[in-house]
């Protein structure tokens, strides 16, 4: 807040003291939009941060009321809580650890939402060529990057197998998955800006107008600032503290994808948690995918696909789909842009951004 000079004031009688107390009456009811009732509350942005689903959320919002600004941020973290009870591999009660454990046996009956969710991961997968596969999971779950753990090339050769969304098979009508081989898994760890998402629902619902959900690389917005840009920035793989590219959004989402959130370096190699379905192993071909679109899940899904793919097929892929753009850091440090965001030309004597 700017400070204010302070002034020496006469003391007022009694009918300038009306006046001013009249004055101060007319401000409020502009300000508040015409509601004159008393004890109206102040409007302000809000903003908090939990842990959950093993990493930091957050959510930032307009409130007209502050009760109800924190009630409704409580409520998406409570929505988080829950999904992650659900859909969580490292929780033995969840529902998918059921399905992994069972669904090679036969057929599982599942809730609508994880079906839905099955069903529009396939379809990630169909569009992406199977370079984004929940099935990853059948390989990703002997990796241990805390720990530093990584499976042998024999046992990525026996799991590999079963990384195939084909061998994923939906039932419609009795609301059933089911596995086409022993030793599959699923796992939505690539797709978790489907609770972003579902955050963001929570908030219209509650009919908050400007806010932001985030979920570790997934953030997603409603409305602007107010007349201004929410400026968010993709920061540099090797610096945190650094930031490589800063862009103006409203009313979309961006997700990014690093080999640099969890890995382990050893013998001169990083194993990271984005796995090529093909090999089981990390790609090394980017170090970082940004992805900007209409919402949480296609860009959290779409950064996995770009990661595998490459800066240069990544890229051409991006511009085949128009609702969504991308930008791309390359181990050489360059940034590829997809055309809708490709900056001005630089100056002469200045090296252009790279391109396909």
């Amino acid at each position: 807040m700017r400070a204010r000079k302070q002034e020496i004031q006469k003391p007022m009688n009694a009918e300038s003291l009306r006046r001013r107390a009249l004055r101060a009456i007319a401000t409020l009811i502009l300000l508040c939009g015409g509601s004159a009732a008393v004890g109206t509350a102040r409007a302000e942005w809000l903003y908090r941060e939990a842990a959950i689903m093993g990493t930091r959320c957050a959510v930032e919002l307009w409130a007209d009321d502050r009760a109800k600004g924190e009630a409704a941020i409580e409520s998406v973290f409570a929505e988080m809580r829950r999904f992650d009870a659900v859909m969580s591999t490292y929780k033995p009660d969840s529902e998918v650890s059921y399905v992994n454990a069972h669904a090679a046996e036969g057929p599982v009956k599942i809730s609508p939402e994880l079906y839905d969710l099955i069903a529009t991961s396939l379809e990630y997968s169909v569009l992406t060529h199977g370079t984004f596969d929940i099935t990853y999971a059948s390989v990703g779950y002997l990796y241990d990057y805390p720990k530093h753990v990584r499976p042998s090339e024999a046992q990525i050769a026996s799991a590999l197998p079963g990384v195939n969304y084909r061998h994923v098979h939906l039932d419609a009508k009795a609301r059933t998955v089911s596995f086409e081989r022993p030793g599959m898994r699923i796992d939505f760890g690539g797709i978790k800006g489907y609770e972003v998402d579902r955050g963001v629902e929570v908030l219209k619902a509650a009919g908050f107008t400007h806010a932001m959900v985030n979920a570790g690389g997934d953030t997603r917005i409603i409305g602007d600032r107010f007349g201004k840009d929410w400026i968010v920035g993709i920061r540099d793989p090797d610096d945190k503290h650094k930031i490589v590219v800063r862009m103006p959004i409203s009313d979309a989402a961006m997700s990014t994808s690093g080999d640099y959130e969890r890995f382990f370096d050893e013998g001169g190699v990083r194993y990271h948690h984005i796995l090529d379905p093909k090999t089981g192993k990390s790609p090394h071909k980017v170090r970082s995918v940004t992805i900007i679109g209409p919402n949480a899940t296609r860009t959290d899904a779409l950064t996995k696909a770009v990661f595998v793919m490459g800066a240069k097929e990544g890229i051409a892929f991006i511009e085949t789909l128009p609702d969504v753009d991308a930008v791309v850091i390359t181990p050489d440090g360059k940034v590829w842009y997809s055309k809708g965001l490709e900056p001005p030309k630089p100056a002469s004597g200045q090296a252009p951004s790279a391109r396909p």
